[in-house]
């Protein structure tokens, strides 16, 4: 017991950062912290895996575990890699199994509750994932992939969001019939294109659609926004904060995996270990009301923890073949 105390301060001084100690003794106390959402909850070859999660690919450091650490509460992490928000009600097939609905996991006691769901809704990111960088080479310095998403003038995947956006309202909607007394928290996703300029080695779209990919999920995170406003659930803004972290940035800096997996790092264009702990440090912010910002003090330690944590993950090759199992037939979100 005590050693598991140790390793939480230690988590959560890594976490912190340079929050004010002010700020961090204002954090409200919770009790009992459900965490609900996709492959950017889950985390996953984000070191090190959690290999009971079976098919869901969660990581022992992802943002609901970091964050729980930095609160000192009990968590229930049922976060699973390709889930969507019909998820929430009903089970979902992953390659190792069945996860139970992730509403499950909500009681009348619980009084935390974060939400990272939508990108996997009606594909909208499978498509772009899958689509746009074979469609690079027949207009490298054009758009194709808008205009291939472009039918009649409508851009199919923002009518899609839009559909989502009601979905999460749902959701919302949901969680309050289950836990009544929980502080709801939809916590957005962070860039994975740069706002300005192209990085193809990293991100193999062609130039014009980098700033669609920009567009779409700068579209998706409004949709998540909204939701919280009309649910009267919280909204964590990751997307602004994270500028100058998507996947273009140089190593140590970056918060998303280009194209490629490193299986001690991150699954393509998904959050490492920065990402998470720059997505559970602006949640604790929001909650404690401190600036949303990221520092150069935080961003510096937790590119030391992730270089420590890769060679952790190098000295246990049989933990990092049983997560690229989990993995291998799917690219989740």
């Amino acid at each position: 017991m005590k050693l598991r105390r140790l390793l939480a301060a230690c988590t959560a001084l890594v976490l912190l950062g340079s929050i004010p100690v002010a700020n961090a003794s204002a954090a409200p106390r919770f009790t009992n912290y459900v965490a609900l959402g996709d492959s950017y909850t889950s985390a996953p070859f984000v070191p090190l895996p959690d290999l009971l999660s079976l098919g869901c690919v969660r990581s022992y450091n992802n943002y609901p575990k970091l964050l729980a650490a930095a609160l000192h509460v009990r968590l229930t992490d049922v976060s699973c890699g390709g889930a969507d928000t019909t998820n929430m009600l009903q089970p979902q097939s992953t390659v190792l199994g069945t996860a139970a609905p992730q509403f499950d996991a909500l009681r009348p006691d619980t009084d935390l509750v974060t939400v990272g769901i939508g990108g996997n809704d009606f594909g909208v990111f499978g498509s772009i994932i899958d689509t746009c960088p074979g469609l690079r080479a027949s207009d490298p310095t054009g758009a194709p992939c808008k205009a291939h998403f472009t039918v009649d003038g409508v851009d199919t995947l923002r009518a899609k969001i839009a559909q989502t956006q009601t979905r999460i309202a749902v959701v919302v909607q949901g969680i309050k019939a289950r836990s009544p007394k929980a502080t709801i928290l939809l916590v957005g996703y962070p860039k994975i294109a740069p706002e300005h300029g192209t990085c193809p080695s990293v991100l193999p779209f062609a130039d014009g659609d980098y700033s669609y990919l920009y567009s779409i999920e700068q579209a998706l995170n409004a949709a998540v926004s909204h939701a919280a406003a009309a649910g009267g659930a919280t909204y964590v803004d990751t997307f602004g904060p994270s500028t100058g972290h998507d996947a273009c940035a140089p190593d140590g800096q970056a918060w998303i995996q280009g194209k490629d997996i490193n299986l001690l790092r991150a699954f393509n264009y998904h959050p490492r270990y920065e990402g998470e702990a720059g997505m559970a440090a602006l949640t604790y912010k929001t909650l404690t009301g401190a600036p949303a910002t990221v520092t150069a003090a935080e961003q510096s330690a937790w590119a030391a923890k992730a270089r420590t944590l890769a060679k952790q993950a190098a000295a246990s090759p049989q933990a990092l073949e049983a997560s690229l199992n989990r993995v291998r037939t799917s690219a989740q979100r």
